[in-house]
């Protein structure tokens, strides 16, 4: 694959990514603004409101996760990375890509697992009976997208310690 290619098609994917967040993010602020006003101004609370909100919040989660992998924004500790030789850094830093990706993959797995499963059950919310499997099935894409995006990472040229944003 041609470093150019993955560039532009994570550069596609960051973009994508950030207008869902940020579309998901503002429906939440909006549905939250008129959900307050409705009810205590006009004693007329939006049915279903607060289901609405805890699914746009797992949307925003999961679609932060790959933005937040591709652009090692993780919370990190950094204590000893000054007494680790460069050489052994970078080969640190793509085994925990590695890790990370393993354990995407195996979440991933779970999560494909439990969407079956709440599509066999026709699980949905109590008061819209919205259907949560293609919500499960989107965060199960969004997870594997994650781990992807980890053993690319692994496998890249590591950059300098300013740019790299120390360990994920």
């Amino acid at each position: 694959m041609k470093k150019g290619l993955f560039s532009r098609s994570a550069g596609y994917l960051d973009v994508v990514l950030s207008w869902i967040a940020g579309v998901v993010l503002f429906s939440m602020m909006l549905l939250t603004s008129v959900d307050v006003f409705t009810r205590y101004v006009l004693n007329a609370p939006i049915r279903g409101a607060f289901e609405i909100s805890e699914i746009l919040m797992a949307v925003l989660i999961f679609a932060g996760l790959p933005l937040v992998s591709r652009k090692n924004e993780h919370v990190t500790i950094e204590f000893a990375d000054r007494l680790i030789p460069g050489v052994l850094r970078g080969i640190m830093d793509a085994l925990v890509h590695l890790v990370c990706a393993g354990m995407m993959f195996g979440s991933a797995w779970l999560m494909f697992l439990k969407a079956q499963r709440v599509g066999q059950y026709g699980d949905n919310t109590a008061t819209l009976k919205i259907e949560l499997a293609p919500f499960v099935y989107l965060m199960c894409l969004l997870i594997l997208i994650t781990g992807l995006i980890h053993v690319v990472k692994a496998f890249q040229p590591v950059a300098s310690d300013s740019q790299s944003g120390g360990l994920v």
